[in-house]
């Protein structure tokens, strides 16, 4: 059985208010990796009222919640994800998608790290995706 949107949320002390519950549906829908004004322009339609603050303000809350991840590409380029698995990212340098693969890992000596803790890993690797390579 699926939960629904507003049990993930509450599950996750949010109050699962209707936009909260729309920019989670939509995440939850989209596994395209959207960025703030693509959320924005899918449901600045059904929400009158939505602006790009709330949208920023509600993805904020999720992270804070750990029910989101941001994917960072580059530092203009902030996409985001709902958290699951772990995995890893590909984009394609032709048609600019972003895809989730297997996760990769990667290995370092802790000699190397003297000193630091690693919480987290990510990769994203680059290149030209199956779609534009043929």
């Amino acid at each position: 059985m699926n939960k629904s949107s507003e049990t993930h949320l509450r599950e996750a002390n949010i109050s699962p208010s209707y936009t909260r519950v729309m920019i989670y549906d939509y995440l939850k829908i989209n596994h395209n990796h959207p960025n703030v004004d693509e959320i924005y322009k899918a449901l600045c339609k059904k929400l009158h009222t939505l602006s790009k603050t709330t949208v920023y303000n509600v993805l904020k809350l999720f992270l804070e919640k750990d029910i989101a991840r941001k994917v960072t590409i580059s530092s203009s380029e902030d996409k985001y994800e709902l958290t699951c698995e772990d995995h890893s990212h590909f984009k394609c340098k032709v048609c600019n998608k972003l895809y989730d693969i297997p996760l990769v890992k990667t290995e370092y000596s802790t000699a190397t790290l003297k000193g630091f803790k690693v919480n987290n890993e990510e990769v994203l690797l680059t290149g030209i995706c199956v779609n534009c390579n043929k």
